[in-house]
């Protein structure tokens, strides 16, 4: 390491100053996200309790680890029985089940966040089936037993082998400690800690037997409109005029690194789509298109995923039906206009996601596509501007009176201008949940019936155009 300060007596202990810079030729248009750097840090001191991260004048601590990785991730409200913490020499298991959809989990390798899973979470998912039919003699359906779970997995390993550079799926090859198989090794722990641990807490047993139980009596209400829906759905994916596909998929295994460039748009009707079409890289961004508003989900059950044929579909375009395994995108991009309807169409979507796919928010999948509102231009140069700010500045960089065009909706920007803001130097906002943030009560109130509430906080935050450029101005 290359330091430009001479060496000098501290009274801070003896460590390693890192620095990094990104390279703006490769990392094109980036920027920092406090958010999305808070969970990195807290995912450090997670997997390593008792450490102290000292970041922005701010202390990142865990003393139970993985517990607590769950408790900052989860509504304890919603939890159905308390946390299970199993901790070993080389691996770490914490898990609950809540009343969200899904399952939801955070695994780990040597300190690697294994977004896509691997060898080590698919053992523990077929190892918990196992020992909960064992313990209570039952021979519940898999799906019954993994419905509404939260849970996260570290395992350490000697030289992982992973499917891709990023690291985000664990492969097939891999030896855990003394040499056996991951899939025994994370198997004969699970079954041998998790059966004494039912044994010992009947309450928690008790708990987990309902929910299983619930999840059983849900499945089967809508396994008559699930198969109908289902039929349905693979007779459109045949000719899907909603689905214009891409070649490469997140979810081929022989696709490299370059599924990691993955994205599907989900744009608001046709002429949107069509510029969106045009432009786009067919070997790895794919759109799909909505018909008008979609339906307000907030408070439905999950069988008017089946019943809405506009959701069956999309569901089955992301292929995220059963689980988060088979997505078929690295990125989830909700493309719409930014005016007042095309917010309320992002806010509809987010509902359905937040309601019935959370994991997919909460693993960082979904995105909002940025893209501009002028074209500010001359002769000489075209500026492509993203709020009045950028605007201003292009405006007295041209000097003159340049000609100055404010895009209303996607469908008025040409398919040839589209390729500039899709490409290399594509803005994306990712969708981050904050640790405070309960979804029943963010949905509720922005899509629920408070309208009171609702109505006075929009009044009292309304900001239009004309006061942010007298703000500028100032």
């Amino acid at each position: 390491m290359v330091t430009d300060h001479p060496i000098g007596k501290t009274d801070q202990p003896n460590g390693t100053k890192i620095t990094f810079e990104p390279d703006g030729t490769v990392f094109k248009n980036y920027h920092f996200i406090p958010q999305y750097l808070e969970n990195q840090i807290w995912n450090y001191a997670f997997l390593n309790a008792g450490l102290t991260i000292n970041f922005n004048g701010q202390k990142y601590h865990s003393e139970h680890g993985l517990r607590d990785l769950l408790e900052r991730k989860t509504n304890a409200e919603e939890l159905r029985y308390p946390i299970i913490h199993l901790r070993g020499e080389d691996i770490e298991i914490a898990f609950s089940h809540s009343n969200q959809y899904g399952e939801e989990y955070y695994s780990f390798v040597n300190g690697q966040y294994t977004t896509q899973g691997g060898t080590h979470l698919q053992a523990f998912r077929e190892a918990l089936v196992k020992t909960v039919r064992e313990f209570f003699g039952k021979n519940f359906d898999a799906a019954d037993v993994r419905a509404s779970i939260v849970g996260s997995i570290a395992v350490r390993v000697q030289e992982p082998v992973f499917e891709s550079q990023t690291k985000t799926k664990l492969g097939s090859l891999n030896v855990a400690p003394e040499g056996a198989t991951m899939r025994s090794f994370v198997g004969d722990y699970v079954k041998k800690v998790l059966d004494d641990y039912l044994h010992k807490h009947p309450d928690a047993a008790e708990a987990l037997l309902k929910r299983i139980n619930q999840s059983e009596r849900e499945r089967k209400e809508i396994s008559g409109i699930k198969k109908l829906a289902n039929e349905r759905a693979k007779k459109a994916n045949l000719h899907n005029k909603k689905l214009r596909d891409c070649r490469i998929h997140f979810n081929d295994a022989k696709a490299g690194d370059k599924k990691e460039n993955t994205m599907i748009f989900i744009t608001e009707g046709d002429s949107a789509s069509g510029s969106i079409t045009k432009s786009r890289d067919v070997s790895s961004q794919a759109v799909f298109s909505l018909r008008g508003k979609p339906l307000n989900c907030f408070g439905l059950t999950k069988k008017v995923v089946y019943e809405n044929e506009e959701f069956n579909l999309l569901q089955h375009a992301l292929n995220i039906e059963d689980g988060l395994e088979g997505l078929r995108y690295r990125k989830i991009v909700i493309a719409t206009d930014a005016d007042v309807d095309g917010m309320h169409i992002r806010l509809l979507l987010l509902t359905f996601f937040l309601q019935f796919f959370p994991d997919l928010v909460k693993q960082g999948h979904v995105y909002i596509l940025e893209t501009p509102l002028f074209r500010v231009r001359n002769k000489k140069a075209t500026h492509y501007c993203y709020d009045e700010e950028e605007k201003q500045k292009a405006m007295k960089k041209l000097g003159g009176k340049p000609e100055i065009t404010r895009f209303k909706g996607l469908g008025e920007i040409s398919p040839d201008e589209f390729g500039n803001f899709i490409g290399e130097d594509i803005r994306l906002d990712p969708v981050i949940l904050q640790k405070e943030t309960k979804i029943e009560d963010l949905l509720s109130f922005f899509m629920g019936k408070n309208t009171p509430k609702r109505q006075s906080f929009i009044i009292d935050n309304l900001r239009v155009e004309k006061d942010l450029v007298e703000e500028e101005v100032v």
